[in-house]
C-alpha cells in the first residue's frame, strides 16, 4: 500500500507545483513576505471577496459605523434585526480596513505603530466585533450563513501570513471534498435514468474544472485557461436536455423535468462552493436531501410486483 504524504508536502506535477492537504494535491503559491503592506493587501482582497459572496446591501462604508450601530440597536423585529446586524458587520469590517490603511500609510512615512497602539487596538476591536456579528451574514444565495469566509480578514489581521496560507489550503481541500461528494451523489441519483446518461460525463467535467478553479489565483496566467474551462463545463451542464425516449409518457416527462432541476441545483451549488472556497454544509445537506427525494420518488412510482391486478 502506498503511504500517503503528510499535509504540507510539496511536489511538482507536469510543471505545476502542488501542496498536499487531506487527500488533495493543490496548486501551491508561496505566501508573501511578512510586512504590514503585504498584510494590508491581503486583508483588502479577503474583505472584497467576503462582500462579493455574501448578501447584497451589507457593504456599509466605515464612516457610517455609528449610524449602522444605532439602527441595529433600535430594531426589534428579528428578521430585520438580522439584516441590520449584517450591515453593522459590514461597517465594522470597512472601518477596520480604513484604520489599517492609515497604519500602513504612517509606516510608509517612517512612523512605527506597535500592536499596543490605540489605532491597532481599535482596528482589532472592529475586526473582532465584525466576526461576532458574522453569524448573521448570509451567502448571496440566501441558503446559509458563511462564517468561515467572513472570518478570513480577521485571521489575516491576527495570524502570521504563512499560517493563513496553510489554513487556505485546508479549506480548499475541504471544499474539493464537498464538490466530489455533491457530484458523486448527483451522478448516483441520475445513473439509473436512461434519459440522463449523457449528463454524467458533463458532471464529472464540471467537478474537475471547479476544483482547478478553486486552487488557481486570478493573478496566475493559468486562470485564462482554467476559468473558461469551468464556465464552459457549467454551461454544458446547465444547458443539458434529457434524451426523449420513444415510450415517454407524461409521468416520464415530469420525471425529466425534475431531473433537469436537480442538475441545475447541483451546478449552482458547485459554483457556490468553487467561488467561496469554503465548505457550505447546510446547502450541501439540503442538496443531498433533494437527491434522496428524487430517488425515492422513482421507487414510489415503481409498480408493486405483488399486485395481481
Amino acid at each position: 500500500m502506498t503511504e500517503q504524504p503528510e499535509n504540507g508536502t510539496r511536489q511538482e506535477f507536469d510543471g505545476k507545483e502542488c501542496i498536499y492537504y487531506d487527500d488533495y494535491w493543490i496548486r501551491y503559491y508561496p505566501p508573501p513576505e511578512e510586512t504590514l503592506t503585504a498584510r494590508k493587501h491581503l486583508i483588502d482582497r479577503l474583505t472584497r471577496r467576503a462582500f462579493r459572496h455574501t448578501e447584497s446591501g451589507i457593504n456599509t462604508p466605515g464612516e457610517r459605523l455609528e449610524e449602522a450601530r444605532l439602527a441595529y440597536a433600535a430594531e426589534t423585529d428579528p428578521a430585520r434585526k438580522r439584516v441590520n446586524g449584517a450591515m453593522l458587520a459590514g461597517a465594522l469590517f470597512n472601518r477596520a480596513t480604513d484604520l489599517f490603511t492609515a497604519i500602513v500609510e504612517l509606516e510608509h512615512k517612517g512612523v512605527r505603530i506597535s500592536r499596543e497602539n490605540e489605532l491597532m487596538r481599535q482596528c482589532a476591536d472592529c475586526f473582532k466585533q465584525a466576526l461576532e456579528l458574522g453569524k448573521q451574514v448570509k451567502h448571496y444565495s440566501g441558503q446559509e450563513g458563511i462564517d468561515e469566509l467572513w472570518g478570513e480578514p480577521f485571521k489575516a489581521f491576527t495570524q502570521p501570513i504563512a499560517k493563513l496560507f496553510d489554513s487556505r489550503y485546508r479549506k480548499i481541500a475541504q471544499t474539493m471534498q464537498a464538490i466530489d461528494h455533491v457530484t458523486e451523489r448527483l451522478i448516483q441519483a441520475l445513473q439509473q435514468e436512461p434519459a440522463f446518461e449523457a449528463s454524467l460525463p458533463c458532471l464529472e467535467r464540471l467537478a474537475s474544472s471547479a476544483k482547478l478553479e478553486i486552487e488557481t489565483m486570478k493573478s496566475d496566467n493559468a486562470f485564462f485557461t482554467v476559468w473558461p474551462d469551468f464556465i464552459a463545463a457549467r454551461e454544458a451542464v446547465e444547458g443539458f436536455e434529457p434524451k426523449q425516449m420513444p415510450e415517454a409518457d407524461n409521468e416520464n416527462l415530469q420525471r425529466n423535468d425534475q431531473g433537469v432541476k436537480l442538475i441545475k441545483a447541483g451546478a449552482a451549488l458547485i459554483t457556490y462552493l468553487s467561488e467561496a472556497r469554503v465548505p457550505m454544509p447546510k446547502s450541501t445537506r439540503n442538496f443531498l436531501q433533494l437527491c434522496e427525494s428524487f430517488e425515492w420518488e422513482k421507487r414510489d412510482r415503481r409498480p408493486d410486483q405483488n399486485d395481481d391486478r
